[in-house]
């Protein structure tokens, strides 16, 4: 891996403080004695056992051993990782990046409880040639719980009841109740993650190098890379990427550049999702945070504001040469650019471990504990409270719309209606929505929060409306799809400052799923995740619109589409 950076020369000089600073107080060693007071006295000691992991990952290489050879003589033909947030973002990356590997299973990822999501999911692979992989750390978060009681059920119809548990791989910590499912129904195996690992923490940990095992991939060279990120952490701050990058991150924060715009070569694209999550759920509280910016093409440099960072990740040997001379341009015009640069695809494990220690750096400097996160436990309580009206009534709590224009119902509080309505050039649509985003000012973001299948052509939609956002604003733009990024992202947006400007879009249900042995299904579950999302963003004064569409999405956000064109024009 190669490090480079360029700052503009005030951010510079903050940097080289905090840089002697770690020097003179002998941070980095005490970074590796894991030491609280580097951070809040918070319990953060409590959450540092991904430091040494790798080193202990890498002692277990006779049981990764077993497992792919048992995963290979099996004959699967599909792996289907049921998680969220932790437990399926590292995953994602080696599924996207790695692809299928010669003689074991292609890795699919579920990480929705959209309904139309979940059954393309099952449709799309043979679950008698599948192993379902159950990735948990609590074993209580609702999405993977009721993902594998719907999997079960219907391995239990594929390959009979006796056999379905030999179709199942849990990955939980010790004690937790997935365990004892797992123990129950006869799982394969079951593996373990640290409790001293929290989730976002855990890529290289059973979390992700179970996964990997499983998928094929060489477990000694990628532990090995992840090592060669280990040694490097270790040094002076002045040599030490990670740490140089850490302090990058922190003092930029302080500074006023809360945005980190990543960029990455075409063929490692996925891992910008990976570090959404990472960077936002443990940097975004307090009124704090650095929000991640993923997926957004590359533009002009005039376009950005002076509230960004930029990180460039590259592939050497592949990479785009436009794409090299557009963030070129973005350096020239006296924007920081952070490069890093691989020349493997293993080394996205060293990546891994790299931007792990650069985040909890930057927490330091920044004063928080990156550890914990307070604003995704309120979305789940919200959620909770949601369902369990349902269990009771039959239906979720009912709003009314402040407005609905070509079938599609506007949602927003009393208060914040009342403001769009004043602004608004007309009762349409499109009116609330050129109030709604004239609401966006220099140093805020626009997050489009869509709780609809991750589709491809549905992500394009929405990808065509943030870009025309941030072409006419000029501001960072963010896009999530729930319930996802309600593990990732949505720390940030709860926590953060209140910087962001939100369009959450909700569709009808063309069907729905049922959970098996729940008075709930897929559809009331996301209805729930949606409504508990929009609750606390609203309960935290965030300028937050709901639109919701018809059961035809790909209709509804055409006409969305047009409706921000007229607002933005």
């Amino acid at each position: 891996m190669s490090f480079r950076f360029v700052l503009p020369a005030k951010l510079r000089d903050t940097v080289n403080q905090a840089a002697a600073d770690w020097t003179q107080n002998n941070k980095v060693a005490r970074f590796w004695q894991k030491d609280p007071s580097l951070w809040t006295r918070d319990g953060e000691e409590n959450w540092l056992g991904w430091i040494d992991i790798v080193e202990r990952e890498q002692k277990e290489a006779a049981a990764h051993a077993a497992l792919a050879a048992d995963v290979k003589a099996a004959g699967f033909k599909t792996a289907l990782l049921l998680g969220m947030g932790g437990s399926s973002l590292c995953p994602e990356v080696l599924s996207v990046t790695f692809g299928q590997q010669p003689g074991f299973p292609a890795l699919h990822i579920v990480d929705s409880t959209d309904p139309a999501q979940v059954k393309a999911a099952r449709d799309k692979v043979n679950l008698a040639e599948t192993l379902v992989i159950v990735a948990s750390k609590s074993g209580s978060t609702l999405e993977p719980n009721v993902l594998k009681q719907y999997f079960f059920e219907e391995m239990k119809k594929a390959v009979g009841a006796d056999k379905a548990g030999s179709h199942f791989l849990a990955i939980t910590d010790p004690g937790s109740k997935m365990e004892q499912v797992a123990k129950a129904d006869g799982f394969r195996h079951i593996f373990y993650g640290d409790p001293t690992v929290g989730g976002r923490f855990s890529a290289l940990s059973n979390f992700g190098v179970v996964v990997a095992t499983v998928a094929g991939l060489d477990t000694a060279k990628l532990l090995s890379e992840a090592a060669k990120g280990v040694a490097s952490a270790k040094l002076a701050p002045s040599s030490n990427p990670a740490v140089e990058l850490g302090l990058i991150l922190g003092s930029a924060a302080n500074a006023g550049r809360d945005k980190i715009t990543v960029f990455t070569s075409p063929e490692i694209y996925d891992l910008g999702a990976w570090l959404e999550q990472l960077i936002a759920e443990s940097t975004g509280k307090l009124g704090k945070g650095i929000t991640p910016v993923d997926r957004e093409a590359i533009a002009a440099p005039q376009v950005y504001g002076d509230d960004r960072i930029f990180a460039y990740v590259r592939l050497s040997g592949t990479s785009d040469p436009s794409q090299d001379a557009k963030v070129a341009a973005l350096e020239a015009a006296g924007h920081p650019v952070v490069h890093i640069e691989i020349s493997d695809l293993y080394e996205i494990f060293g990546q891994f471990f790299t931007w792990e220690v650069a985040t909890a750096v930057a927490g330091s400097v920044m004063g928080i504990n990156p550890f914990n996160q307070p604003d995704v436990e309120s979305a789940k309580i919200e959620t909770r409270a949601l369902t369990s009206a349902y269990e009771q009534t039959g239906k979720l709590p009912e709003r009314k719309p402040v407005l609905v224009d070509q079938g599609i119902e506007v949602y927003a509080t009393d208060a914040y209606a009342a403001t769009l309505k004043s602004a608004a050039p007309a009762e349409t649509l499109a009116g609330y929505l050129r109030a709604h985003l004239n609401q966006i000012h220099p140093g805020d973001y626009f997050a489009a929060l869509a709780f609809l299948p991750m589709f491809p052509e549905h992500e394009a939609a929405i990808q065509g409306l943030r870009h025309k956002v941030r072409d006419s604003k000029h501001v960072a733009t963010c896009l999530g799809f729930g319930p996802r990024f309600l593990h990732s992202t949505g720390q940030d947006y709860k926590g953060g400052p209140n910087t962001g400007v939100f369009l959450q879009i909700t569709a009808a249900h063309a069907f729905d799923v049922e959970i098996p042995g729940q008075k709930l299904s897929f559809g009331i579950v996301i209805d729930a995740q949606a409504g508990g999302d929009l609750a606390v963003l609203e309960s935290r004064g965030r300028r937050a619109l709901r639109v919701h569409l018809g059961s035809d999405v790909s209709a509804g956000l055409k006409a969305l589409a047009a409706a921000i064109d007229q607002a933005l024009a």
